[in-house]
């Protein structure tokens, strides 16, 4: 395997990893300013992301008019998808919130359900800019990958600590949040491969693929990490972070891709 798409597929499960080794660190529960700071920023990566990296690439590839259809139909594919599994599977939003359908799972184990809905679309949108860059008719690069790559796993960086620092705060050990937050993240590269292998079957699905992935992320931040960022005190500081976080992953999209 190319040493760069391993490289993009490994580099997201090392952000979660690195925010989930954060409850080495902080004694206490993580500080409200920061927590917000970090939702916004996450936030601002992946809508920049699913525009530069995913949803523009998915209409370069048509000619003419007809080139926004895959990537509307993909998009709200892409919804649909996020809002049936958040529909029927029992879980915890990741920062407080309600609950979604009634479970008898514990507490953690439907928080580390809640982070493997939002980790794994990530994973499909890596495993889609790998297929494109590989893809010579789909005039995407391997660095653009890298780059969506590496602007999802800054985002994971935050979502990983927010993930362990409650579980540590629930009383489950050092370790074992860090496990749990890591372990969340490993279906990422599972979701990449699993697109991996569906794209080279289905190359002209490309482009509904690429916009299905930006789909399923701005689900996320739009059901997730705004609402969580701008409940309660602190919301300017999010609404910074979330410029900053878009700014930057347009940057590393232009200079990488």
């Amino acid at each position: 395997m190319n040493p760069a798409v391993l490289l993009a597929l490994l580099i997201p499960f090392a952000g979660t990893a690195l925010g989930s080794a954060f409850v080495f660190l902080m004694r206490h529960e993580m500080p409200e300013r920061l927590q917000k700071v970090l939702l916004g920023f996450a936030s601002g990566v992946m809508v920049a992301a699913s525009v530069w990296s995913l949803l523009i690439p998915a209409m370069e590839m048509g000619e003419g008019v007809g080139a926004v259809v895959p990537a509307v139909v993909g998009l709200l594919g892409g919804f649909a998808f996020l809002l049936l599994i958040d529909r029927v599977t029992p879980h915890l939003h990741p920062v407080g919130g309600p609950e979604g359908p009634r479970s008898h799972l514990s507490k953690t184990a439907m928080l580390a359900l809640a982070v493997t809905i939002h980790n794994f679309p990530e994973g499909m949108a890596v495993g889609v800019a790998i297929a494109g860059a590989l893809n010579a008719d789909v005039g995407m690069s391997v660095a653009g990958a890298l780059a969506l790559s590496l602007g999802i796993a800054i985002q994971n960086v935050p979502e990983g600590a927010i993930i362990s620092m409650p579980l540590r705060a629930a009383g489950n050990s050092r370790l074992r949040a860090f496990g749990i937050g890591a372990l969340s993240g490993a279906v990422e590269p599972a979701g990449a491969l699993l697109v991996l292998l569906l794209a080279s079957v289905v190359t002209p699905a490309m482009p509904y693929l690429l916009a299905f992935a930006a789909g399923a992320m701005l689900y996320v931040v739009i059901e997730e990490l705004v609402p969580e960022a701008s409940q309660g005190e602190h919301s300017n500081i999010a609404t910074i972070g979330f410029a900053l976080g878009f700014a930057l992953m347009m940057v590393l999209d232009v200079v990488l891709g």
